[in-house]
């Protein structure tokens, strides 16, 4: 298996930061897009944003933009399948998301995804962290993703699944397992954003 691409999911709506572009906020004198990069980019072959409107706020960046292509902000899902489209472009076998709000999740993340998935015929696996109530957490914007299944998502979609873990466990999709639950600290709110602060 080749390398896989990296896509940053920023399509959301951001309504509790008051909407606008939630990754363009300042932590620790750059924004959370900024960390994000920094920590994804030297771990695949090559990044893109999923991102949704007028795609030239983000030039400076200098990364493709990738819009959902199922209309009505149908979540995560949605990032993934543009991913997937751009990635079939660029004949690539993968793609690992990570959300633009979570400016800490580990440096090892591809590795170890890769790893849970390791023997799958399409290699399908979200990150974990534990949970003292629930056991395990799942990070449903923390995931590798198999080309090969796009058309399959694409489908889900359109029939209306949303939820990450209901598509992925239709594919026995597996779970990377890190032992530090801030790891995917995410910022969703002004208070969030102090917290990220401190942590920085």
């Amino acid at each position: 298996m080749t390398q896989p691409l990296g896509v940053i999911l920023a399509g959301g709506q951001a309504t509790r930061m008051g909407g606008g572009d939630k990754g363009r906020l300042p932590l620790g004198g750059r924004s959370l897009l900024d960390h994000v990069m920094d920590r994804l980019g030297p771990q695949v072959a090559g990044l893109a944003l999923n991102a949704n409107g007028d795609a030239a706020r983000f030039a400076d960046l200098g990364l493709p933009v990738l819009p959902d292509s199922i209309d009505g902000f149908a979540g995560p899902l949605a990032g993934v399948l543009a991913g997937l489209d751009w990635a079939a472009g660029q004949g690539a076998d993968c793609i690992v998301t990570a959300a633009a709000d979570t400016p800490f999740f580990p440096c090892d993340l591809v590795p170890r995804l890769l790893l849970a998935a390791e023997g799958m015929a399409h290699p399908l696996a979200l990150a974990g962290t534990p949970d003292p109530r629930r056991g395990l957490a799942r990070h449903p914007t923390f995931g590798l993703w198999p080309v090969a299944l796009r058309d399959d998502l694409r489908q889900a979609l359109q029939d209306g699944v949303r939820k990450v873990v209901l598509w992925t466990d239709r594919h026995d999709g597996r779970i990377a397992e890190f032992p530090d639950e801030a790891a995917f600290f995410n910022v969703n709110t002004p208070d969030d954003l102090a917290r990220a602060e401190a942590m920085i």
